[in-house]
């Protein structure tokens, strides 16, 4: 049983998940919100991804509503607050709030540096060093912790500190971190660096939620690395996926929805502050452009990935060749007709029904609402794009991690 507090009549909760093209991300996202309806009898829960997936945020809306709730409690799936977390799902959240008068939707903040999720990922850590028949001392071994990355470096500092409290914490000789892509260093270089600070051994560690593209180039990436570094030993340490800590975390995020203490960190925001180095995007205006891959992955059931996607059906030629639908990856210098969204955290910060003023992202609560309560579809050309990353060109990254020649996908590679 939850020890939540007892929610008001009519209330529901709302997992909101990035997607992915891998099936088998999709289907342990699932289980993490079939897991969340476990712990939370009687109350009306469902999921929906921004992207690459079904069903859809909006889906999962629409399924509340139909069981007559008339108040939401939406939590981001996300580990860090980023681009996903500050702008897109609140973009979709108030679009879809401002169609439908009479719902209310509350907004949570991302899972976060948070203490549980630290001891979920020690057990982790813990499972990927008990593969090893060695007895090398955790002094004498590195750990690599690798997140997402994005181009919002308060994000990206917090899987810095997350190392180096998994590494203090669990007593490594040293702690290094990695990013999958947007940012740097990329996980190829870092393991150089790694291997050549001398420690017997290294644990590779994405501090990912669930499985997909990424994850499997972060493990090719240390399968390569171990085949050019024979005398160290290197491990994969699982991801975090449905631990039962993760679970607890979500229903803490939604404890704080339902006292008002549902805020993301502003303190540090490059939107709201001069960050050091991202001074140009103070102010500026957010924007979501997820409806142009609304639902798109589904019809690759034949895919020889079997479900294990590794991206190769973003190639024209691969999917001509197996039969497969294709869908050219999304241009943002283009005229089209949709609704503006708004923007920002104007969802965030408010526990009942009125935004803060605090509350307010770069536009600002206020003129958020209105955009929203005034959407109109209009066709116009305009450039949706994300702000330029200022170390765009830094030769340890940010490009999203490669696929490693040679290499199809895991499942069919494993056969």
């Amino acid at each position: 049983m939850s020890d939540l507090p007892l929610l008001p009549p009519k209330t529901g909760v709302m997992l909101c998940g990035h997607g992915s093209r891998n099936q088998l991300a999709v289907g342990e996202f699932a289980v993490l919100a079939e897991a969340l309806k476990q712990r939370l009898p009687g109350i009306p829960v469902e999921y929906g991804y921004l992207e690459f997936a079904n069903p859809v945020i909006h889906q999962g809306l629409d399924k509340l509503r139909a069981q007559g709730v008339s108040h939401v409690l939406a939590v981001p799936g996300m580990l860090f607050a980023a681009g996903h977390a500050k702008n897109d799902i609140p973009a979709v959240l108030r679009t879809y709030e401002a169609a439908h008068p009479g719902l209310r939707i509350t907004y949570g903040r991302e899972l976060g540096v948070d203490l549980k999720m630290l001891r979920a990922a020690g057990d982790r850590i813990r499972e990927g060093l008990a593969q090893s028949p060695r007895q090398i001392p955790l002094a004498e071994t590195l750990l690599l912790v690798v997140g997402r990355g994005a181009s919002d470096p308060d994000a990206n500092s917090n899987v810095a500190k997350v190392m180096r409290m998994l590494w203090e914490g669990l007593g490594f000789g040293w702690g290094e971190v990695a990013y999958s892509g947007v940012t740097f260093p990329l996980v190829a270089p870092a393991l150089d660096h790694a291997a050549r600070l001398g420690y017997r051994r290294i644990v590779v560690f994405p501090y990912f939620l669930f499985t997909g593209v990424l994850v499997n180039r972060i493990y090719d990436a240390a399968e390569a690395a171990q085949a050019k570094y024979p005398g160290i030993e290197i491990l994969n340490a699982p991801y975090l996926d449905d631990h039962p800590l993760v679970i607890d975390t979500v229903l803490d995020r939604i404890r704080e929805m339902l006292v008002g203490q549902n805020l993301m960190n502003c303190a540090m925001c490059k939107y709201r502050e001069q960050v050091l180095g991202f001074e140009a995007e103070v102010g500026l205006r957010q924007e979501s452009h997820h409806h142009h891959v609304e639902g798109i992955g589904g019809g690759l059931e034949n895919c020889p990935c079997g479900g294990d996607c590794d991206s190769s059906c973003r190639d024209q030629a691969f999917c001509e060749k197996h039969g497969l639908p294709w869908t050219p990856l999304h241009t943002h210098g283009h005229g089209h007709s949709h609704a503006h969204e708004p923007q920002g955290h104007a969802l965030l910060a408010r526990p009942v029904q009125a935004a803060s003023p605090s509350s307010g992202f770069a536009q600002g609560a206020d003129e958020g609402a209105a955009t929203a309560a005034g959407a109109k579809e209009h066709a116009h050309p305009h450039d949706h794009h994300h702000h330029p990353y200022p170390h765009a060109k830094h030769p340890h990254g940010p490009v999203t991690l490669p696929r490693i020649p040679g290499k199809l996908a895991r499942a069919e590679r494993e056969k």
